[in-house]
């Protein structure tokens, strides 16, 4: 079932590793060259955006083609993957970042190799070198953002570890990539420029996880740093962010209630603003998740779960109170990206229910509904930039209606996916002094992806 749950629960992308003294396989049964993409045309439109300072009503056609070639010889695997990331149908008015173009860039080149009984019988590791793509824990911190028409980078080295009794380990040190051009009029353009890392922008750390360690469900530790600073035409908020995070976590089983609960807290300083003179101030925040289901009997495989999500945002006075999700994706907690992207994890509280459903192997659909908060009224919401500093706006941002629908039109090979979301705008929404008019937002995108 690739739902909401498979997005949050699945293990990281398969990886890389340098060899080492230990034994390792002679020969591996898939040696040799792997040619493998996809290719996925999308059309989305908005009417009532509620994100300041863009087109009231838009519409854009993105496509995204990834391509990739793997070879691989015993215990060592080479890869490079292709992206290319481009929009059409933009005016001044439409919102265009990197998130929506990065034309022909190798966001994955790596070397890895797998050793095996380093840690005794039953173990390996896996050490992975060069440019990759990473989806850490439940990533909502560290993630290849599927959704939004481009994806998250990282250079650097990583290791993982299975050893004996359910324990696995992850840990990092990376230069996250900084995806170029990022300048509007060479965005629109789609010129071509690799994209740029270096140790201006620097994320390492790691997580650790147990299976079966509370009952059947799996326990994890996590942490990670964040390091910022300005580089020559390129200012930043001069981030020091250090991550503590754990996570409990019960897999969906057939008539059973499953449940996942994560907590964050964030430490460090950064910037007031991206002025060189800024006064630094010192980061207090955190986020918490939780969720709990229940998977029925039938062939429609359907689960019904209540959620429960929670960022903090900035509150008067010193301290920076608003929570950084880092490189987390967010479509499957919150909602879509793209011309709506307005709910980010930072300043929100939001509280729904959730219907997903298998009806047979080329199907699988969710709906669900959830009402809107803010954590901190005098900051603004999420991702929208609406903000009231008074306060005298309220914190109630309204009720989100949201659903998908998959189809493999060729099993495997073609696939067909609708969403679509309805934002019925609270009080915050319609009566803070920059929201954009309306009461209603609409969302919809149209996806057929192509695989090979």
């Amino acid at each position: 079932m690739l739902s909401k749950i498979a997005c949050l629960r699945g293990a990281s992308l398969p990886v890389v590793v340098a060899a080492g003294v230990w034994s390792v396989p002679a020969q591996a049964a898939d040696d040799g060259l792997k040619l493998s993409g996809a290719v996925r045309l999308r059309y989305e439109a908005i009417d009532g955006q509620a994100r300041v300072g863009f087109n009231r009503s838009d519409a854009l056609l993105n496509t995204r083609t990834n391509i990739m070639a793997q070879y691989r010889t015993g215990a060592v695997l080479f890869a490079v993957e292709i992206y290319d990331s481009r929009i059409w149908g933009d005016d001044t008015g439409t919102p265009v970042t990197t998130a929506e173009v990065n034309a022909i860039e190798p966001v994955q080149a790596y070397v890895s190799a797998d050793i095996l009984a380093p840690f005794g019988q039953g173990s390996k590791l896996t050490v992975t070198a060069g440019r990759m793509m990473l989806n850490l824990g439940s990533r909502r911190l560290v993630a290849a953002d599927d959704y939004r028409n481009t994806t998250n980078g990282y250079t650097g080295v990583r290791a993982d570890l299975v050893a004996p009794q359910g324990i696995r380990a992850t840990v990092l040190y990376t230069l996250p990539q900084m995806r170029l051009p990022d300048d509007p009029q060479a965005l629109r353009n789609a010129k071509i420029r690799l994209d740029r890392e270096s140790f201006d922008l620097v994320l390492w750390g790691g997580l650790v996880s147990k299976a079966n360690m509370f009952g059947t469900a799996m326990g994890e530790l996590s942490y990670f740093h964040l390091g910022e600073r300005d580089a020559p035409g390129r200012a930043t908020r001069d981030r020091s962010i250090d991550t503590f995070g754990g996570r409990v976590i019960a897999e969906p089983r057939t008539g059973r209630f499953d449940y996942e609960v994560e907590a964050f807290y964030q430490t460090g300083h950064v910037s007031a603003s991206l002025a060189a003179t800024a006064a630094r101030q010192t980061v207090s925040a955190s986020f918490v998740h939780a969720d709990i289901g229940y998977s029925f009997a039938g062939g429609w495989k359907p689960r019904l779960s209540i959620e429960l999500d929670r960022a903090s945002g900035d509150k008067p006075g010193g301290d920076n109170g608003r929570f950084d999700t880092l490189f987390g994706m967010r479509r499957a907690d919150l909602a879509p990206a793209g011309l709506y992207n307005a709910i980010a994890r930072t300043n929100v509280m939001t509280s729904g229910i959730r219907l997903e459903a298998t009806p047979g192997k080329r199907l699988d659909w969710f709906a669900a509904y959830r009402g809107l908060w803010l954590a901190a009224r005098q900051d603004s919401f999420a991702s929208t930039a609406v903000r009231d500093m008074s306060g005298r706006s309220g914190d109630f941002a309204g009720h989100q209606l949201e659903a998908r629908l998959r189809y493999w039109l060729i099993p495997s090979r073609l696939r067909y996916e609708f969403d679509g979301l309805l934002l019925a705008k609270g009080r915050f929404l319609r009566d803070a002094p920059n929201a954009p008019a309306g009461r209603w937002t609409k969302y919809a995108s149209f996806n057929v992806i192509a695989s090979f």
